[in-house]
């Protein structure tokens, strides 16, 4: 079985991922067919599978580079083209999750089959042969936004960065939430990164559509990212991921992991019973203070919807492009002529109490 991890890496020194495999190494690479089907042979599923089944001849598998519950994803090769290979793994011994992760493949396949856009994750092909199911998706160079912010100084992101970075994210999540899908597990690990930066949301392991979300009984998201609706596995909205963008956008600008000094069971206690939230620093403009103190507000009505987060990020792009020093102001100040750049919507008719000071 060690073939089948074989793969040749070669890292730059920027840290991005290595290149492509020569055509000598993708000739010795081993097909992974061989563990799963006869040589040359495509899988066959059901009726409505076809579409979407991938020749496994054509799949070669490299070396594992991230890790889950349940799964494992690794770097490979499908048609020529380079791809990430997410592998998961049905247990034997568990009768009860078993099924579990067969219909949470189904669903996720079904979900990433009917997406097209620039910031979402691009689908390629899928696999279903029990034990072991495969997703096999469009490779990301740049690694997740989590591996990108750990290698940073704290509070060193650069604000035009912060902007473009969450500016793709909320618009992901606009297209997504257009179509009544709900991530319900954005956190900067399913937020990849391509060579120019710019974000795919990825891993919908456990989305769903609205109309079939009921409540988060049995639920295993991510706690840090968690909206306390769900830590108390509570009836759950969209707003479920305008809570989470907000602790990714306090993460942009800060560049640490939210809550470290807890436990993720830590974390959930604090946020559902205490209202805790990670600490803005001192430096946060005011602008971001206050859209993201209403993205993760206790009561999910008062958060935003995406297409006013949306908007509200292209006119702080703007208004930045035009003056460096925009976010240094906490209101429009005439003798600046930012009357007109400064959107009315950041100036709050009265205070939240769900905000966080400090």
């Amino acid at each position: 079985m060690k073939n089948l991890y074989w793969f040749k890496q070669i890292s730059s020194s920027n840290g991005r991922s290595g290149r492509r495999l020569s055509l000598g190494e993708y000739q010795r690479a081993v097909s992974w067919s061989k563990y799963l089907v006869s040589s040359g042979a495509e899988i066959k599923g059901r009726e409505g599978e076809e579409e979407w089944s991938a020749d496994m001849s054509q799949l070669f598998i490299g070396a594992r580079f991230a890790s889950g519950r349940h799964s494992r994803i690794y770097r490979g090769i499908y048609q020529q083209q380079d791809v990430a290979i997410k592998m998961i793994s049905q247990p034997e011994e568990d009768e009860n999750l078993a099924p579990f992760l067969e219909k949470q493949f189904t669903s996720e396949v079904a979900l990433l089959f009917g997406l097209e856009h620039p910031n979402i994750i691009t689908f390629v092909a899928a696999c279903k042969k029990p034990p072991v199911f495969c997703i096999i998706t469009k490779y990301m160079a740049g690694g997740s936004l989590r591996k990108y912010l750990h290698q940073q100084e704290p509070y060193s992101v650069p604000l035009n960065l912060v902007l473009k970075l969450a500016l793709d994210i909320a618009r992901g999540m606009q297209y997504l939430h257009s179509l009544g899908i709900l991530h319900r597990d954005l956190k900067s690990e399913n937020l990849l990164l391509d060579e120019d930066m710019s974000v795919k949301v990825a891993d919908f392991g456990i989305s769903c559509l609205e109309s079939e979300c009921s409540d988060a009984k049995g639920f295993t998201g991510t706690y840090r990212w968690m909206a306390p609706e769900m830590i108390e596995e509570k009836h759950h909205t969209k707003k479920v991921d305008v809570y989470s963008f907000g602790i990714v956008l306090w993460e942009l600008l800060t560049a640490l992991t939210p809550f470290d000094n807890m436990t993720p069971e830590q974390a959930a206690f604090a946020v559902s019973h205490k209202k805790a939230r990670p600490p803005l620093p001192s430096s946060c403009p005011p602008a971001f203070r206050r859209l993201i103190s209403r993205c993760w507000s206790s009561h999910p009505k008062r958060r935003p919807h995406f297409d006013e987060i949306v908007a509200l990020i292209q006119k702080y792009t703007k208004c930045f492009e035009r003056d460096p020093e925009f976010f240094s102001y906490d209101r429009p100040s005439d003798n600046r002529s930012l009357s007109q750049c400064i959107p009315r919507c950041i100036v709050p008719c009265k205070s939240d109490p769900d905000s966080v000071e400090v």
